[in-house]
């Protein structure tokens, strides 16, 4: 199996040599210096709770590198939870809960593009979506992908093959509709051309 490489970083040295401790038992991951971020796939953090200065520290990694970041801390608010989402953090582990396995898991995970979070913060992330989603998109005529439905359809419509007019004519716009539509997700998501448009979709789930 190959093995997963990361960087650890941790706010004092005694979570720095405990983490240390647990990675280094793993064979399915490799440890690598610290200034070695350039290969790594993982970031994992260990501290007491998300500070000001944790969060700026994770937030400039978040810019820097754009890796995954495992977490593990005593306890986040609901709050921090939101602000730890922002900055890459994909896997959150209790410092009481740890072990090698599950520090392993997480790794695993986020390598491969997942997450591992405890069910009540789970819960905490569903909650704040419904709040969005009711306060802040529905309001706005847009869904969870930051998509309205008419410009779902005319994606969804685009991936099919359809020209403008085949477009217009399946969902009785005008072809000027469907061009301004074309025109507006393009220019919102910054995006190149009808075809970049459609790929974006496909790989964020949008459609």
């Amino acid at each position: 199996m190959e093995q997963v490489r990361l960087v650890l970083q941790a706010s004092d040295p005694i979570s720095y040599a405990g983490l240390a401790s647990f990675l280094s038992s793993c064979p399915t991951i490799e440890l690598l210096p610290a200034d070695d971020r350039a290969r790594a796939q993982v970031l994992v953090f260990g501290c007491e709770q998300l500070t000001v200065d944790v969060v700026a520290m994770l937030r400039r990694s978040a810019v820097e590198t754009g890796l995954p970041v495992v977490l593990v801390l005593r306890e986040i608010t609901e709050s921090e939870l939101l602000a730890a989402v922002e900055c890459r953090v994909v896997a959150i582990l209790p410092r009481a809960a740890v072990t090698g396995e599950r520090l392993a898991h997480s790794v695993s995970a986020a390598a491969g593009g997942g997450g591992v979070m405890p069910t009540n913060l789970v819960g905490e992330l569903l909650k704040h979506i419904e709040r969005l989603q009711r306060e802040v998109l529905a309001p706005n005529g847009l869904n969870a992908s930051g998509l309205t439905p008419r410009e779902v359809d005319v994606l969804r419509l685009m991936a099919d093959g359809f020209d403008t007019g085949e477009i217009a004519g399946k969902l009785c716009y005008s072809e000027r509709t469907v061009k301004n539509v074309i025109y507006g997700v393009t220019h919102r998501l910054r995006l190149r051309n009808r075809s970049h448009a459609v790929a974006y979709a496909l790989r964020t789930g949008m459609i």
